[in-house]
C-alpha cells in the first residue's frame, strides 16, 4: 500500500469518524420526533467506519492490535447506539 493511500484511508476514516459524532450530538439535542432520523444516520456512519477500519486492517495500514481495540470500542459504541434507538420505540 502507498503511503498517499494510507493517507487518504486515514483522512476517510477521521472524516467518518467527525460525522458519526456530529450525528450523536445533533441527535442528543433534538426533539424525539428528529432523534430518530439523526440515530439512523449514526448508525449507518458507524457501519462505514467499521467497514474501513477493517479495510485498513486488511491493507495492513493499521497495526493489528490496534485494530482489535478500535473494532472493540465500535462494537461498544454499537450497543450503545442500538440501545438508544430502541428506546425511542
Amino acid at each position: 500500500m502507498l503511503k498517499k493511500d494510507k493517507y487518504t484511508l486515514g483522512e476517510k476514516i477521521q472524516k467518518t469518524t467527525l460525522e458519526l459524532m456530529e450525528s450523536l450530538i445533533t441527535a442528543s439535542f433534538v426533539n424525539k420526533i428528529n432523534k430518530s432520523a439523526h440515530l439512523d444516520d449514526a448508525a449507518a456512519k458507524l457501519d462505514l467506519l467499521k467497514l474501513l477500519i477493517r479495510l485498513a486492517n486488511d491493507l495492513n495500514a493499521i497495526p493489528s492490535n490496534k485494530y482489535i481495540f478500535l473494532e472493540g470500542k465500535l462494537q461498544e459504541v454499537g450497543r450503545m447506539l442500538g440501545g438508544w434507538i430502541k428506546s425511542l420505540k
